[in-house]
């Protein structure tokens, strides 16, 4: 190993000691601190505090860096995939979802083990991402796109799980966002000697994974068996990630960090990559947690380490990622873009049964209900009341969902990008990230405001999409990469703001979750107004889309200015984007599903995929908000929620036929 790699490591270590020191030596003599280590004196408050809290966390943010950081060795190594990490794979969301429904409906399965529970988390969400990417043999952006899905499932279903069991589930919302905080020294007794265990395992496996890291028929010529060689590695690597989750809960990123650093310090040899990872991630993460607890007053209590690991990690996986090699698969035709050879034509006939069918839709849905009777009509119950708070909101669904589908349209047709949507590059991240700093900010808590910092928020996101993605010629994987990076930081950030106990964090988780629950006419109107010039706009820049798709050279050819049109187009998704989005939250997938659909069904020119996208997505979204009101009633799941779940079994569809 170099000097360069033991002087970084020195580094940190040197800081670690002296933040430690710091610590210690406040309020006591820095050596009866460090004595209460082993004896606390029990006439000493700080002693005792240091005793049962302070030191059993520094040992395991040791630990469970150390953890983390051979996970994500272990899963890089084996998939040959430089951004997995249990973070980015879904196993730890696998983990966290499955003792978060455990503790509801079947605690003894906690009493029983409660590293079993994770660790089966862990073990579907890995099966389910391999189930993904298999036929793309284990390609490392299908694998994290996997993940991404998973993880944005496992939170839409842990969303609706918390709204509908705030009070059970309080306690949840600040472990899930991984609470180092410690009563003693449980925690480090149980992990210690399991953990030990398990990164032994790996070592032992040091040498077919260094002949695995050749080539694959390298190590087959070797007597390597493939097959077990990555489920037991794999499986080290779930067991060691749901042994933190089930502990601490999520940390996020250290898996992904720490490897990601020890290879840019100049370590690639397996076994001093293994060792170099250990001291990084467990100095990583320790460092990371005592700069937390130097914050001011109650920050360094409202700020989990986990959340706080995964803010630093987002900014890291975009660095990364243009040194991320793939092969363009611009043209590789996939069952998400495949259509008919000759574009079909939409009749005005066709559109007005279409524009028919969603007003029946609405009458029907405003009127039929399931309640504690049973199904009911509205016009046998009489209760015409329940229109005022039932229309805005079915009406609202509709808007939001015209919007959706025509920001997808138009980031589609202007990229050349298949998989592009609001939702999945990180546009709806992006705007959901300005509406909560705006919010908790103080810096406005009217609409309008929230309104101007999500479009702020939307194009910060396309702006950072554009900077990343130019020199690759909008690579589509890489773009969905840098869609994955901005919703992650998002979800680190929200789950900061919702551990922090604010009375607002559970209406914002309700909107995160896209509910149209606050909408009223008077809410309604500018929405409705809103929609109706965007629209316009779109319409009105239909020969653009028509002609942008054909290339750069032949739209300026025909006398277009691609530039300006671009940014017009890109300002022009910000907004339908921030609309819809405060409507029915950042995660629908509607924008994604409905140019899809309308392809489908053969209408490839641009102003009639834009009328058939609008018709689409209106009749998903409100059938969504109606659907998600009667599933399980009295319980109202959100109507983003309900349109994620639908979008996301789309979208893995989509990535099984790739």
């Amino acid at each position: 190993m170099r000097i360069f790699p033991i002087g970084f490591i020195i580094i940190l270590t040197t800081s670690v000691a002296l933040l430690m020191g710091w610590q210690l030596s406040l309020n006591d003599t820095f050596t009866l601190n460090l004595t209460s280590l082993l004896q606390p004196n029990w006439l000493s408050n700080n002693s005792i505090k240091l005793h049962l809290t302070w030191w059993p966390r520094v040992f395991t943010t040791l630990i469970c860096g150390a953890a983390l950081a051979v996970a994500g060795v272990l899963m890089q190594q084996v998939l040959r995939n430089p951004l997995a990490s249990p973070t980015t794979l879904g196993v730890a969301s696998g983990a966290s979802f499955s003792l978060m429904m455990a503790t509801l409906y079947a605690p003894w399965l906690i009493e029983l083990s409660y590293s079993f529970v994770a660790m089966a988390g862990g073990l579907i969400a890995m099966g389910i991402v391999f189930a993904l990417s298999w036929r793309r043999a284990l390609s490392p952006t299908i694998v994290v796109i996997s993940g991404l899905i998973l993880n944005l499932y496992f939170g839409a279903f842990s969303t609706v799980l918390l709204i509908m069991n705030q009070e059970k589930l309080a306690g949840l919302m600040i472990w899930g966002a991984g609470s180092l905080v410690q009563t003693g020294w449980e925690n480090v007794t149980y992990l210690t000697p399991r953990i030990i265990a398990l990164i032994i395992v790996a070592f032992l496996f040091v040498k077919p994974l260094t002949l695995l890291q050749l080539s694959e028929s390298g190590a087959k010529s070797l007597g390597v068996s493939l097959t077990k060689l990555r489920i037991i590695c794999l499986g080290v690597a779930v067991l060691l990630t749901s042994l933190v989750v089930a502990t601490v809960g999520i940390i996020g990123f250290i898996g992904l960090a720490a490897p990601a650093i020890t290879r840019l310090i100049g370590v690639h040899r397996l076994l001093p990559k293994f060792l170099a990872s250990i001291f990084i991630g467990a100095l990583l993460l320790t460092l990371t947690d005592l700069v937390i607890q130097q914050l001011p007053d109650l920050m360094s209590i409202m700020i989990p380490t986990g959340a706080a690991t995964a803010a630093l990690g987002a900014p890291l996986m975009l660095w990364l990622l243009p040194k991320l090699a793939m092969r363009s698969q611009t043209h590789t035709e996939t069952v998400l873009t495949r259509h008919s050879e000759q574009g079909r034509h939409l009749s005005k006939y066709t559109i007005w049964i279409a524009l028919g069918s969603v007003f029946i839709g609405l009458f029907i849905f405003s009127c039929l209900s399931i309640g504690n009777q049973g199904w009911s009509w509205i016009f046998t119950t009489g209760n015409w009341s329940v229109l005022e708070w039932r229309l805005p909101r079915l009406i609202a669904a509709i808007l939001a969902g015209a919007m959706l589908a025509t920001a997808g349209t138009i980031i589609q047709r202007l990229s050349g990008n298949p998989m592009a949507s609001p939702e999945v590059i990180g546009i709806s991240s992006g705007t959901a990230l300005g509406v909560i700093v705006t919010l908790f900010s103080g810096l406005s808590s009217s609409l309008a405001g929230m309104y101007v910092g999500g479009f702020i928020g939307a194009l910060s996101s396309v702006s950072l999409i554009i900077l990343l993605n130019r020199k690759t010629g909008f690579q589509p994987e890489k773009v969905l990469l840098t869609g994955v990076a901005i919703t992650a930081l998002m979800g680190a950030i929200q789950t900061i703001v919702l551990a922090g106990g604010d009375p607002r964090s559970y209406q914002l988780l309700a909107w995160l979750a896209g509910t149209t629950y606050y909408v009223t006419n008077s809410t309604l109107i500018p929405l409705a107004i809103a929609t109706a010039i965007s629209l316009s706009i779109a319409f009105t820049c239909h020969r653009c889309l028509d002609i942008l798709p054909l290339g750069e050279t032949s739209a300026r050819s025909l006398g277009m200015n691609v530039s300006r049109s671009r940014m017009l187009l890109l300002f022009l998704v910000s907004g339908l984007t921030v609309s819809a989005t405060l409507v029915v939250g950042p995660l629908s997938f509607i924008g994604l599903m409905a140019p899809h659909l309308a392809r489908l069904l053969g209408f490839s020119r641009a102003k009639e995929h834009l009328i058939a996208s609008i018709l689409v997505g209106s009749t998903l979204m409100l059938f969504s908000d109606w659907l998600g009101r009667q599933l399980l009633y009295p319980e109202d799941i959100p109507t983003g929620m309900v349109a994620s779940i639908i979008g996301g079994l789309y979208l893995m569809w989509g990535l099984r036929k790739l």
